[in-house]
């Protein structure tokens, strides 16, 4: 699937139909959620929205479709705690939703319709909404499936997803990563990417923001603007960084058909040093995923490697030596190779990757030759 995000533009009455449709799609998952606690049948929790429907007459004003797929996000959300549960992380019980924890409903299948028009914005009907204005700002592939209606902190987005592949060209290079704070990225051929901390370049105005938050009186409608005003700051903050890193990736797989990056343990490492906070405004994990993502699509081959002694090994001849972060070149006491530690750093994972993609090109060759359907010995 692929998925297209663009900006609406409701009138009044439909921002406000687009409200109560929110509000009583949270309502739903409540109500269901609590009837689950007394019964775990799925057809009858199912079957419950029909019984909510005639003791609260106003959720027939949500088109029955999105309504149903609160069904599924319940499950969904169950299903996903059940598999944080199997790796070994604390779960605990499915909460409420509250108002401000509730920002999407669904259309699913069916109850929209994308009209193009010949003028600046597109039109989105939605069933018991209206048409809205749509600003496509380019062109979408395959075949629609489905749209999710997105609450911004002052805005709406529709989501529209297709089934159109997604699709990316490799380049033909190999390249290992030294994922950093200081530099974001560097590779074994000493080219580096500057890390922009996005967090810590707005940290003090956020810090600003917050103090006139917390100033505020609670319940006032100056609270809620200054609210508004630190969470717009919040998201433009996220839309930099994902921004930074969707830009990376996609130049990594433009120019490489092997990459080798570090296996990092983030959340291990987020908990056991005072940098917590550059670590995680780095997003390596994010940036790992979005690579993951577009490899595959494009055909692209990325070796997650054991980053154990990466940054100790000297990258000529192998010897181990103690490196302290505040030690930023690496000079060998065996060889005397001297040069930046994350230069050293990636042409070892480098090496590593490659040897570990050939030990695993093998066992699956390996396995495939063994496999009753392509072993055609005795034939």
């Amino acid at each position: 699937m692929r998925v297209y995000k663009f900006r609406l533009y409701p009138n009044r009455t439909q921002e406000n139909l687009m409200f109560n449709t929110l509000n009583l799609c949270r309502f739903t998952y409540n109500q269901l959620l609590e009837e689950m606690q007394n019964v775990k049948d799925k057809k009858h929790i199912q079957h419950h929205i029909v019984t909510l429907k005639g003791l609260y007459p106003d959720i027939k004003q949500v088109y029955s479709k999105t309504l149903q797929y609160e069904c599924y996000r319940l499950y969904a959300n169950i299903k996903g705690l059940s598999q944080s549960k199997k790796k070994g992380n604390k779960v605990g019980h499915l909460r409420f939703k509250g108002r401000q924890w509730f920002k999407t409903f669904v259309y699913n299948q069916s109850g929209f319709k994308l009209l193009q028009t010949d003028k600046r914005f597109n039109i989105l009907q939605l069933s018991k909404i209206g048409s809205i204005k749509l600003l496509q700002h380019r062109p979408i592939e395959g075949n629609i499936k489905g749209i999710i209606i997105k609450r911004k902190v002052d805005s709406w987005e529709a989501h529209i997803i297709t089934d159109a592949k997604y699709t990316m060209q490799k380049g033909w290079d190999k390249i290992g990563i030294d994922l950093g704070i200081k530099s974001f990225l560097t590779d074994n051929n000493n080219n580096k990417v500057d890390s922009p901390l996005y967090l810590k370049q707005s940290l003090s105005l956020l810090k600003h923001k917050s103090q006139v938050l917390s100033r505020k009186k609670k319940g006032s409608i100056r609270r809620l603007k200054a609210r508004k005003i630190l969470a717009k700051l919040h998201e433009h903050v996220l839309q930099q960084r994902d921004d930074f890193l969707h830009k990376t990736t996609t130049n990594l797989i433009r120019q490489n058909q092997f990459i080798g990056v570090e296996d990092l343990n983030i959340k291990s490492m987020s908990e056991t040093t005072y940098n917590a906070r550059n670590i995680l405004d780095s997003s390596w994990g994010k940036f790992l995923q979005m690579l993951d993502f577009k490899a595959e699509s494009a055909g692209c081959q990325v070796v997650k490697v054991d980053p154990k002694n990466t940054t100790k090994m000297c990258s000529k001849c192998g010897h181990l030596m103690d490196m302290p972060l505040y030690k930023r070149q690496y000079e060998c006491e065996e060889c005397g190779l001297s040069m930046d530690r994350d230069h050293n750093s990636a042409i070892n994972i480098l090496r590593k990757a490659l040897e570990q993609g050939i030990v695993e090109r093998k066992q699956k060759f390996s396995d495939e030759a063994r496999s009753p359907i392509l072993n055609t010995e005795g034939c």
